[in-house]
């Protein structure tokens, strides 16, 4: 089938305005952090499942690999083409309803194009919580989100998005459709082949809808930012969160003083609550969700920090008195990636550790980076609470990424952690898991991938590292 057949089936599927080819294609090439720009023969933009379904099918049948892509704000450029140009990107945004709300059952039934932010808003106004929340939730979609298996702030508290999702409704690489839109809290029939989807970043298959859970509104959330001198004793004041507070503890980030530094160096309007000065090295940002009243969370809140305050685990301690104070608070930290973005070169690292291990883990990375690489700036936050870090600098200049990247990584493998925590393989890390991984795990995945997608029209060059 040649190209321009192909491109006349396709728009007989989706309808001629929703295939774009040349200069109408562009937003959809470059990834997120723009640092890879592919090349595509169209994206098509479906309008349903059953338009992604034959989409896939021509796809398929041609020999031409298919791309799902959401809101493209993806680090590791998963949802970006090679610059084959052969590629079909499927973009998802079309598909953006909200199917079901039952509240009897406390789900949420999404299209794989809702942002996230929209589908935070519909379960609020039903008078529910949908807890994944993370810095792009006003651009990422529901899609994207369960294809990374993304974590975010209150992975703390309800897990990473393969923990909020029951049921999943996918598009195979053979244009076959999978109905498993199941609400069901316990379901032991078999292989369960939702979690396989999620966290596949595209490779498997296109989820084109989901079950989501939802869980009840908090009567009551509090925020507080808390200096530390250390991660020793932001990690001893978690200690005592978790302890004091149980459950209702949701979010627990952790940031260095510097980078709240480069958020109002960057951001003049936004202010720092506290007076830093150079001993203070840390801050925490905590949230605390209590389902009985304000004044019992007020009273935990209290009988917390204060203990913290008194065995020296923190210098200061600002406690949001408003929803909007509480707002400041969480901008501040969502800025910081906006402000490194601003930095002439930033290399990233988003990695997890025991989360015993992390101080130490700082702390030596830091030593050895200064050693090898003079002129080094560290500047890392990250979710303290569920031991994931993201572990970024500024190099000087002339330092070379990759060799910095070996560096931390080889360092995180040593320390028994991942590195990737929460924003996957996509195409930057594929020689990180051909070097972490081990063989058994590299041969089980490509053969998972070989049974479901033997065309490899799925998302090829993602993930997977050529085997053997």
């Amino acid at each position: 089938m040649t190209p321009s057949v192909l491109l006349a089936d396709l728009a007989a599927c989706v309808g001629e305005g929703h295939v774009l080819t040349g200069n109408d294609a562009d937003p959809y090439l470059t990834d997120w952090r723009r640092a890879i720009t592919g090349r595509a023969l169209a994206v098509v933009r479906p309008a349903s499942r059953d338009e992604v379904a034959q989409v896939v099918r021509r796809c398929a049948a041609a020999g031409v690999p298919v791309v799902p892509q959401g809101g493209n704000t993806g680090q590791v450029a998963a949802a970006t083409p090679d610059d084959s140009g052969r590629a079909v990107v499927l973009s998802l945004l079309r598909m953006n309803s909200v199917r079901n709300i039952d509240l009897d059952t406390d789900t949420i039934t999404v299209e794989a194009g809702c942002v996230l932010q929209a589908v935070q808003q519909a379960a609020r106004e039903a008078g529910r919580l949908f807890p994944l929340s993370l810095g792009a939730e006003g651009s990422c979609t529901i899609g994207g989100n369960l294809a990374t298996n993304a974590g975010g702030t209150q992975v703390l508290r309800y897990g990473n998005a393969r923990e909020l999702a029951l049921g999943l409704e996918v598009v195979t690489p053979q244009g076959e459709i999978w109905h498993g839109l199941r609400c069901l809290r316990k379901d032991n029939t078999g292989y369960d082949l939702r979690d396989l989807y999620i966290g596949s970043e595209g490779t498997l298959g296109v989820i084109t809808a989901a079950v989501l859970k939802l869980f009840p509104l908090p009567r009551a959330q509090r925020t507080a930012l808390a200096v530390t001198s250390g991660l020793h004793e932001a990690l001893s004041l978690l200690q005592r969160a978790r302890a004091g507070f149980g459950a209702g503890l949701t979010a627990f980030e952790v940031m260095s003083m510097h980078c709240l530094w480069d958020v109002t160096t960057a951001f003049p309007q936004q202010r720092l609550p506290f007076s830093a000065t150079a001993e203070h090295s840390w801050c925490v940002l905590l949230e605390l969700s209590d389902n009985e009243s304000e004044q019992h969370s007020q009273d935990q809140l209290e009988a917390v920090l204060s203990a913290a305050l008194e065995a020296g685990e923190v210098q200061d301690v600002v406690v949001a008195m408003s929803e909007s104070q509480s707002v400041e608070f969480w901008t501040l930290r969502e800025s910081i990636t906006l402000a490194l973005a601003l930095a002439p070169a930033c290399v990233k690292h988003d990695i997890s550790l025991p989360t015993s291990r992390i101080p130490e883990f700082v702390r030596g990375t830091d030593q050895a980076l200064a050693a090898a690489f003079p002129g080094v700036e560290m500047r890392v936050f990250g979710h303290l609470g569920d031991g994931n870090l993201h572990y970024n600098l500024l190099p000087a200049p002339g330092a070379v990424e990759a060799d910095i990247q070996r560096l931390v990584h080889d360092r995180v493998h040593a320390a028994g952690g991942s590195v990737s925590a929460e924003q996957g393989i996509g195409q930057r890390r594929i020689e990180d898991l051909r070097r972490y991984k081990n063989d058994v795990e590299l041969a089980l995945m490509h053969r998972i991938k070989t049974a479901l997608d033997p065309q490899s029209v799925m998302n090829p060059g993602k993930v997977l590292p050529p085997w053997p």
